[in-house]
């Protein structure tokens, strides 16, 4: 039995009293000013603690170490931001950004600069402005090049000589550890790459360093384990993947390129690739003159079987890494097929005489 009775049968209990009067309004209204408090303490606090890491990121305190900092031509904002970061001068690259542009505008030159680390945003930006110490030069050497238009690139920089680095470059004072022995011929072995140089760097700093990244990307690409890989001498692979840098007109071609001369390699069979006709007649785009195939030279690959004495142009890294991996193939041919610089690859004279007129009757051959 309850306590306080039986209720009526079928009847809904009555609700507490207490719970049938609304609240207050002005309760209701204290509820709402602690709830907005409440969250105005969190903002302000979210706020404040936000505005004291912006401020330590600006204004970190004592600096650290001096740092040399290279900007590199061209370079943007944020690409400046990203170089500091990686320095340690500053700790937030996204901020200096926003920094640099609210109190900054235009350009900073490329160069050599001292920087500290943990250094204030306003130290940094002041050093910005005031320029570098050292200014850069920047050079770029496209793949496909030959040891003497490297050198007309060279001869562009200011006080630097086409003719010194050529006479430099074949005076055996620099050799790379891929050189035959007895061989003070550089060509090939000149990695194409973007580089950056100070003005103390003369003719032969410039050319170690090309010959130094070349050997730097050879043995990360493994060059010194192509007799394992291909049958080839290091040397010999370079100088492939030299005619594959200058026959390659499109990525996916250059492995299969690589197998058509590997193929005729172990056959025998003349390469009979032109670019390396056209190196020897120093004429490495303009067509062939029908006197020319009969030129006699050991760069003649139409006539003599095997590969030319020396590379024939500077490989890049993905013409070097598509000798060391041929595609598995049997082809023996290749002829441009379409305007785009894709080739048609064949393994029967009659299948390439076939492509080979399809490709003078599209005007490509």
């Amino acid at each position: 039995m309850s306590v306080h009775g039986a209720a009526a049968p079928g009847a809904q209990p009555e609700p507490p009293e207490d719970e049938l009067q609304p609240a207050p309004a002005g309760d209701r209204r204290r509820r709402r000013r602690r709830r907005a408090l409440v969250v105005l303490l969190v903002v302000l606090l979210v706020a404040g603690v936000g505005l004291v890491w912006v401020e330590r990121q600006v204004n970190p305190g004592r600096a650290g170490p001096a740092v040399a900092v290279t900007v590199p031509p061209g370079s943007t904002s944020g690409d400046i931001a990203a170089v500091l970061a990686r320095k340690r001068v500053i700790g937030n690259a996204t901020l200096f950004r926003f920094y640099v542009r609210a109190l900054s505008s235009g350009r900073f030159q490329a160069g050599q600069y001292t920087m500290r680390r943990h250094e204030s945003y306003g130290s940094a930006l002041a050093s910005l402005r005031k320029g570098p110490e050292i200014t850069v030069q920047r050079l770029t050497i496209p793949e496909g090049l030959t040891l003497a238009q490297i050198a007309q690139r060279v001869g562009r920089l200011r006080g630097r000589s086409a003719a010194v680095f050529l006479q430099v470059a074949r005076s055996g004072a620099v050799r790379s550890r891929y050189e035959p022995p007895g061989s003070a011929n550089l060509e090939g072995l000149l990695f194409p790459d973007t580089y950056d140089f100070e003005p103390k760097d003369d003719e032969l700093a410039i050319l170690t360093r090309m010959v130094r990244a070349f050997e730097t990307v050879a043995a990360d690409i493994g060059l010194d384990q192509s007799p394992a890989r291909v049958a080839l001498a290091p040397y010999q692979v370079v100088t492939l993947a030299s005619m594959v840098e200058r026959e390659a007109k499109v990525p996916e071609d250059r492995a299969m390129i690589a197998r058509v001369i590997d193929n005729r390699l172990k056959q025998g069979i003349p390469l009979g690739v032109d670019a390396t006709l056209r190196y020897a007649l120093d004429r490495p785009t303009q067509p062939l003159r029908e006197s020319d195939l009969a030129t006699a030279s050991p760069y003649n690959t139409r006539l003599v079987a095997g590969l030319p004495p020396t590379p024939i142009a500077s490989p890049g890294r993905a013409s070097l890494e598509a000798s060391l991996a041929p595609a598995p193939g049997p082809w023996l041919y290749y002829v441009l097929a379409d305007p785009s610089g894709r080739h048609a690859f064949s393994s029967t004279k009659a299948d390439f005489d076939r492509d080979a007129a399809a490709c003078r009757a599209k005007g490509l051959c």
